[in-house]
C-alpha cells in the first residue's frame, strides 16, 4: 500500500463514529485534550496483544481488534469504571490494507458500543503487535479496588469459566473436531469475549474487592489474596461450566480445572461482604449478567480447593506469559 504513516493515520483511524464532547483535541496533534469530569477519578490501563502470544498471525483481524480492545476494556469494568478514550499503539511489518480494513472494522464496532473515543495514538514498523491504553471515569472515591476484601467476604464470578481455554485449544489444533460447530462456537469465546463494563458499575458499592480473569481465576484471585491479606476457599462444584464446555471436556475433573485455569476469559472475580449478597443478583440482572458464588474468604493464605467438604491437592497455576 502507498503511502506512509500519516496516510495510514488518516485513512483507518481519523474516520470513526464516536465524537465524545469532552474530548477537546483528538487525532492530529503531539497531544489529546480532554476533560474529566468533576468529582471523578480517571481510571487508566494499559495492554499490550503481541502475534503468536495472544493470536496467531493467520487471525481474522476483526476478532484481534476486538480482543484487543475488549481485554482493555475488561480493566476498566474491573474497576467499575465508565470508558471513555482509547489510544493505540500499531507496530506492523509492513502496511497491509486489507488487514487494516478488517483490524478498523472490529476495533471501531466495539468502541462505538461502548462510546470510546480513539483520542491517539502510533504507527511503526515491526513485528505485529497492538497495544492499547484506555481511559475511564468513577465517581471519587468509588473505584472497585483488589485490597478492600474482609474475612468471610464470599467469592462470586460473573459468566461461565473455561471456554476461553477451550477455543485456544481449537485455534492451536489440538483437538480432531476443528470445524465442528462445537469449535466455531468456543473460538468465538476466546476471541469475541464482551467485557462486563456495566457490571462493573452496577457493582460499585455491593462488591468489597473485584479484578478481570485474565490468566485463570485460581492464579487472579491471587492478586485479592495477596492485597488483602487473606486465603480463600472455593469449592470446586460450584464453578459455573457452560453446556459447551462439558461437551468439549466430558470428564467433570478435567472441566473443574480448564474453569479453574482459563485465562483470557475477562469475566470479573469479586467479593461480597455477607450484608450485601442479597443485592448481587438484583444489580446484575440489570446488566443482563448472571454471577455464581464460588467461595469464601478466610483468616489465612493462599487458595485451598474444596469439594463436598473434602480438600482435593490440585496444583494449578494460570496462564504465564514468561513460562517456557
Amino acid at each position: 500500500m502507498a503511502g506512509n504513516e500519516f496516510d495510514l493515520i488518516a485513512r483507518y483511524f481519523e474516520q470513526q463514529a464516536v465524537e465524545r464532547r469532552d474530548v477537546e483535541l483528538a487525532i492530529g496533534d503531539d497531544c489529546a485534550l480532554l476533560k474529566v469530569p468533576e468529582g471523578c477519578q480517571l481510571a487508566v490501563s494499559t495492554d499490550s496483544l503481541v502475534v503468536g502470544t495472544h493470536f496467531l498471525a493467520d487471525a481474522d483481524p476483526k476478532w484481534v481488534a476486538h480482543k484487543a480492545l475488549a481485554s482493555n476494556l475488561s480493566d476498566l469494568a474491573a474497576m467499575g469504571a465508565t470508558p471513555a478514550w482509547v489510544s493505540l499503539a500499531l507496530t506492523m511489518p509492513e502496511p497491509d490494507e486489507t488487514w487494516l480494513d478488517g483490524f478498523c472494522q472490529g476495533f471501531f464496532a466495539l468502541a462505538e458500543y461502548y462510546n470510546v473515543q480513539l483520542v491517539g495514538g502510533d504507527t511503526t514498523k515491526g513485528p505485529l503487535s497492538i497495544t492499547l491504553t484506555v481511559h475511564g471515569f468513577i465517581p471519587q472515591g468509588q473505584a472497585l479496588t483488589r485490597s478492600g476484601a474482609k474475612n468471610g467476604d464470599w467469592i462470586y464470578v460473573t459468566g461461565n469459566l473455561g471456554d476461553s481455554a477451550a477455543g485456544l485449544a481449537y485455534i492451536l489444533g489440538e483437538r480432531e473436531d476443528a470445524g465442528s460447530a462445537l469449535a466455531d462456537t468456543l473460538i468465538q469465546r476466546h476471541y469475541l469475549a464482551q467485557p462486563r463494563v456495566l457490571a462493573g458499575q452496577a457493582l460499585r458499592g455491593i462488591a468489597s474487592a473485584a479484578l478481570d480473569i485474565s490468566d485463570g481465576v485460581v492464579s487472579d484471585l491471587g492478586h485479592i489474596l495477596k492485597r488483602s491479606g487473606l486465603g480463600a476457599m472455593i469449592h470446586i462444584e460450584q464453578l459455573p461450566l457452560s453446556d459447551e464446555l462439558r461437551q468439549f471436556e466430558p470428564d467433570l475433573a478435567k472441566a473443574q480445572q480448564l474453569a479453574l485455569t482459563s485465562g483470557e476469559e475477562y469475566e470479573l472475580c469479586f467479593t461480597v461482604p455477607e450484608a450485601n449478597r442479597g443485592a448481587v443478583d438484583v444489580a446484575l440482572a440489570h446488566a443482563g449478567v448472571t454471577a455464581t458464588c464460588i467461595g469464601q474468604l478466610y483468616t489465612g493464605s493462599g487458595v485451598t480447593l474444596q469439594s463436598a467438604g473434602k480438600a482435593i491437592d490440585w496444583q494449578l497455576h494460570g496462564y504465564d506469559h514468561f513460562a517456557e
